[in-house]
């Protein structure tokens, strides 16, 4: 069906949008219907897909029905009552047509104007989506926001775009499907089962993700959606008609067992959907709306897309979740795997398995080429391509994905055998390395939580684990066995034994004894989920084994800042660190990451010697100090130390447009035999390379290929500038403090407000929360503080936004327990008492953090003053230059207020005289300063992060003998005077006015004369 001329939509769209009194209900609905049939939603008259005035039962009419959507037309819905009334008749016709189709059902609501999908939450029926249609409105945007809702275009090809438009958060289709699954989930999350697979993803994910992990419902019912969902994708990769089959057998994956295809699809934490009522309706919706999509011409990690899709990108970067551009991850596998048939590959941090398809997909083009058979290549590569992750959702699309790099070809073909996809669920950190999981040579699996302590534990002889089919048809037939057996009776084990040829008496008392245990949890409603967890906690287990080890490990380890671990797993990070000479020091623990250590223990876990690896990375792993030890390359352990000969790296951080929220960079090396004694002398390990390969250049478009992308790129070799300690050449390094954390801000920082004609009495002032639209949650959601304090605990505040080049904007306003030059931050803050007003100000801003703070580490006081950054600041000398921490340009101004506090995004010195601070300001607001400065800087997306790098810098201590000094004091003073005359909007946006500020100073007399005196100084 083809879509009316562009010209009659719009006329159509034009009388829907006309609610005039005289309109009449027919005429709407006959134009509602039109624009059905017009608007190529694959829909036609003459099959009757659009039915006028459907019956429902009890002379019940529904004006439109198309496919499973109930379209009821109004005149006009602006009326709250009118729009209460139809929206209970349109429920009546929903519940009555999904106890008659078996499965879920929507509602459309409209005025022609005002379109509305509804769909059931138990028995009410609720708003999933609007689109209000607008005079601009274009019609395409009316008919893909109708297309969502009713799912009838086929054979659409899944782009990029298309799973973004079509399925991502935004599109009518998922709300309606999250909807629908939200509903589910919270009348039966009560359920043993349910709740026993929502503890086991919740225990998994913080491990993984540690504070950034947010434990809640909606994620939970995220991710059940998004598994759910891939599953169906497999079976559809293989042309498989879903719209037939029991949801049970496809959330479970029978058909691929038949078709000897393992570990693609199978119960896992996500399946809760088939055990509840009303869950298998919901799989057969999104099932019918998945099969719209033409899946056998997927050529990319589609699922990734999907991933980014649904689940919010401020939770993907809370996560530590940074997925791969495919075309990186292509040029990675190809540079790093050179012997695809004869290296075995391991990505221990597949995420939705970008490296995967494309080292699986190097592998099969590789046996092509030599004429392997199929049946070999498929049954082999398993063995040459593997993945690990410890986020289950993760490890659900990457075996999608692994599916999709083999292709529906091969897997179709008569030729094949079976396969076994080898992407497992695992801590590929391995936290408490190895003791949590092997025990005097046992796989040891604990089962339920008493206290702190697990009281029933699963076993298996470790040598069970060697072939990976044996093991798993071991413990799926237990696990089956303990399912499906009458009600508490144990059955004899004696014909697993048999078939499987286990003829150990000690194997045999062994697995008796678990299938004791997995009987006791079926009887107790906690089934259904273990063979899944140990069979694939057992693999990593196994590839850890010396014996077992891969020749290459490929990948993008998580991106896991130390301030974002939670307080059991920063403990632990800090004591693998430190033994592996990886820490360095609590003064930059908030820097360090994660992925460092995970490179180590990756590397010691399951990559052989003279095996290689290449590794997406923080771009400060090439040149920041606080990565010294880790691009040492030596990382000794009490089990077994690790020795590294790095052999280059990749600096990614100046393509554009950025592809991380951080600069990244791409590192390769090679696992050294690890000798001791006199033999270590000559195994030395080989540090990071000093010369890196910089890439500059445009990427054109987020999903292109390799081949496409290397047109853009300029790769040049480039000396790396290692920042270390050993750098540092100025003085004022130790003169120059970052301010106090005055956060959240809407605890401090205060507007003053007009208290009436009758006043608040002496040195006293009303102030209520200064808010911002940069607040976070939880803190934007919160009410104002608002109350009296006493005048002087009302303090004027430098923040960056306040300081531009040789110029200070009018300060913010703050309430602080300072008392003269001191807090009143000490004990249990006795001195409060003495100020009442002051002391209500601050209980409350203490129960506002004791409720929402993210961390339980640090009390309001600990907060303020950590690390004595405010209390350093009393008592305040007259003079101080400050300058912002972060910024593409530094910009410095002169203090002479010595009440105003400094903030954490600022950094700050005292000077002896105001000739000093001149000094110092001409010196930091040149451009030449920032143009020297800038290599040093560390990165987010840009080098912004200033902090102390200018003292790296040979920036001498200010010597009024020195004439060269004296000038650039003139210098300082004569552009400070200059700007201090300019007229400028003080209301603007202070980045604005930095940028004109730095143009008025570069077209005056003194630039030229400064720009070289600071070079010259610099040199």
């Amino acid at each position: 069906m083809t879509t009316a001329p562009q010209t009659n939509l719009e006329k159509l769209l034009a009388r829907l949008l006309d609610r005039k009194p005289m309109r009449t209900e027919a005429t709407l609905q006959a134009d509602v219907r039109q624009l059905l049939l017009d608007g190529g939603l694959n829909l036609d008259e003459n099959d009757l897909s659009v039915d006028l005035e459907a019956q429902v039962g009890d002379g019940r009419r529904i004006d439109i029905e198309v496919g499973f959507t109930a379209i009821e037309t109004k005149k006009d819905l602006r009326s709250a009552a009118i729009l209460k009334d139809a929206v209970k008749q349109l429920s009546g016709y929903v519940h009555a047509r999904t106890e008659q189709v078996g499965q879920r059902y929507v509602g459309i609501l409209t005025d022609g104007a005002d379109w509305r999908a509804y769909s059931l939450s138990g028995d009410d029926l609720v708003q999933a989506s609007r689109f209000e249609v607008k005079q601009k409105t274009s019609p395409t945007e009316l008919l893909r926001w109708l297309e969502g809702v009713l799912a009838t275009a086929e054979g659409i090809r899944p782009t990029p775009d298309a799973i973004e438009s079509r399925l991502g958060a935004d599109s009518v289709s998922h709300k309606l499907d999250r909807a629908t699954l939200t509903a589910l989930y919270e009348e039966h999350k009560g359920l043993p089962t349910v709740k026993l697979k929502r503890e086991l993803w919740a225990r998994l994910l913080r491990s993984a993700l540690g504070t950034q992990f947010e434990d809640s419902d909606e994620l939970f019912i995220e991710h059940t959606l998004l598994v759910n969902s891939a599953e169906i994708i497999a079976h559809l990769v293989l042309g498989i008609d879903v719209t037939d089959m029991q949801p049970s057998t496809l959330v479970l994956g029978q058909r691929f067992e038949q078709a000897q295809i393992y570990g693609v699809v199978e119960s896992d934490f996500f399946a809760w959907v088939i055990e509840v009522p009303g869950g298998e309706g919901f799989v057969r919706t999104v099932a019918r709306r998945l099969a719209r999509y033409d899946w056998a011409k997927v050529e990319h990690d589609v699922l990734k897309v999907l991933y980014e899709s649904v689940i919010a990108a401020e939770t993907r970067k809370k996560q530590g979740e940074y997925y791969t551009p495919d075309w990186l991850a292509e040029k990675v596998v190809a540079d790093a795997v050179a012997d695809p048939l004869h290296q075995r590959v391991l990505d221990p941090s597949c995420g939705s398995g970008t490296f995967l398809f494309h080292a699986a997909r190097r592998y099969l083009q590789a046996a092509e080429d030599e004429g392997r058979p199929l049946r070999q290549t498929l049954i082999d590569i398993s063995d040459h391509v593997a993945g690990i992750d410890l986020h289950p959702v993760a490890v659900a699309l990457a075996r999608v994905t692994y599916l999709l790099a083999i292709g529906r070809s091969r897997l179709m073909s008569d030729e094949r055998g079976p396969i076994r996809v080898p992407v497992y669920l695992g801590d590929s950190v391995q936290w408490q390395q190895r003791t949590d999981l092997l025990d005097h040579g046992h796989l040891v699996i604990r089962t339920e939580e008493g206290g702190l302590l697990f009281e029933n534990e699963l076993r298996f002889s470790e040598h069970l684990l060697a072939d990976a089919g044996r093991f798993d048809s071991i413990v799926n037939e237990l696990a089956d066995r303990a399912t499906n057996r009458p009600p508490k009776s144990k059955p004899s084990l004696a014909t697993l034994f048999n078939r499987l040829a286990i003829s150990s008496k000690d194997d045999q008392q062994e697995l008796t004894e678990n299938f004791r245990l997995l009987c006791h949890l079926v009887d107790n409603g906690r089934n259904h989920i273990w063979s899944y967890y140990v069979r694939n906690l057992a693999r990593p287990m196994w590839l850890s084994r010396e014996e077992n080890r891969v020749d290459v490990l490929v990948g993008n380890p998580p991106w896991l800042s130390y301030r974002h671990m939670s307080e059991e797993m920063q403990d632990l990070f800090k004591e693998m660190a430190q033994s592996r000479k990886l820490w360095r020091g609590d003064e930059v623990a908030t820097h360090q990451d994660l992925s460092g250590l995970f490179i180590a223990r990756a590397v010691q876990q399951y990559l052989a010697v003279d095996g290689t690896f290449a590794f997406v990375v923080p771009n400060p792993v090439l040149d920041r100090p606080y990565w010294s030890g880790f691009r040492a390359g030596h990382y000794p352990d009490a089990n077994e130390t690790v020795k590294i000969a790095f052999s280059g790296s990749w600096d990614l951080r100046r393509l554009r447009p950025h592809f991380f929220p951080r600069g990244s960079a791409v590192i390769f090396g090679r696992r050294m035999r690890a000798l001791i004694g006199e033999a270590a002398k000559n195994n030395t390990p080989v540090p990071l390379p000093t010369i890196t390969e910089r890439w500059t250049g445009k990427i054109p478009g987020r999903n292109s290929d390799w081949a496409h992308v290397e047109k853009w790129i300029k790769r040049e070799d480039h000396e790396l500038k290692f920042v270390g300690e050993d750098l540092i050449s100025s003085p004022y390094r130790k003169r120059f403090w970052q301010g106090a954390s005055i956060v959240p801000r809407v605890l401090f920082f205060v507007e003053q407000q007009e208290t009436g004609p009758l006043g608040l009495g002496g040195g006293r002032v009303a102030v209520r929360s200064e808010r911002s639209s940069t607040e976070k949650p939880p803190w934007k959601s919160l009410p104002d503080m608002e109350g009296v304090v006493e005048k002087e605990f009302v303090r004027p505040a430098l923040l960056g936004e306040n300081v531009l080049p040789f110029r200070l904007l009018p300060p913010r306003k703050v309430v602080l327990p300072i008392e003269g030059n001191a807090t009143l931050l000490s004990g249990e803050h006795p001195h409060l008492e003495r100020y009442p007003d002051l002391a209500n100000w601050w209980r409350a801003a203490e129960a506002q953090w004791m409720a929402n703070r993210s961390s339980e580490r640090l009390t309001l006081s600990a907060q303020l003053d950590f690390r004595h950054k405010l209390s350093d600041q009393l008592p305040a000398t007259p003079l101080r230059v400050v300058y912002g921490k972060s910024g593409m340009h530094v910009s410095a101004a002169l203090v002479d207020d010595p009440n105003a506090i400094i903030d954490h995004v600022l950094y700050w010195g005292t000077v002896a005289t105001r000739e000093e601070g001149m000094y110092l300001c001409a010196i930091l607001n040149t451009p030449a300063l920032t143009e020297v400065v800038r290599p040093l800087m560390a990165y987010g997306k840009d080098e912004r992060h200033i902090d102390k790098a200018v003292w790296q810098l040979p920036i001498p201590e200010f010597n009024p003998l020195n004439p060269g000094h004296r000038r650039l004091a003139e210098l300082g003073a004569a552009q400070a005077e200059h700007i201090a005359e300019l007229t400028i909007d003080e209301t603007a946006n202070f980045v604005k006015l930095r940028r004109v500020i730095r143009s008025v100073l570069a077209d005056s007399p003194q630039a030229e004369e400064l720009d070289l005196l600071v070079r010259l100084l610099l040199e």
